[in-house]
């Protein structure tokens, strides 16, 4: 399934990720996942959120830098070599995968966050995985 995330770049101080988390949680979104990339200098946020398009408004409007990305959500049996076997399929399948996070909520399932270089083809490899 594609999706939106919301991408925000902070500054590498103190507060600047509770100010977002706050922000949010104030306009009534919920954070479903989230990940940190960071650099010496900034960090980007990537979350899957219940709002993403109100949440970029209410971001930029407290002057944060957003965007959005599609990507895809997975899932993949939550047992040893379970992403494993998803990965090995969209690898033989000429899937690029340019980043990716997970989270489960349960013993069977994890939901992946893919975002590839091509979201059409690896939508349609994931199609056809029964994992």
């Amino acid at each position: 399934m594609i999706i939106k995330q919301v991408s925000v770049f902070l500054e590498n101080k103190s507060g600047r990720l509770s100010e977002v988390t706050r922000i949010l949680g104030d306009a009534g979104i919920n954070i479903s996942a989230f990940t940190i990339a960071d650099t010496s200098d900034f960090g980007i946020l990537r979350m899957v959120l219940s709002d993403p398009d109100k949440a970029c408004t209410v971001l930029k409007a407290s002057d944060f830098s957003v965007k959005t990305t599609d990507v895809l959500l997975a899932n993949s049996s939550n047992k040893p070599g379970g992403l494993a076997e998803l990965l090995e399929l969209l690898n033989a399948k000429g899937a690029f995968i340019e980043y990716m996070y997970a989270f489960s909520m349960n013993d069977n399932k994890a939901t992946i966050v893919i975002r590839p270089t091509n979201i059409q083809k690896c939508a349609a490899i994931l199609e056809e995985y029964k994992g």
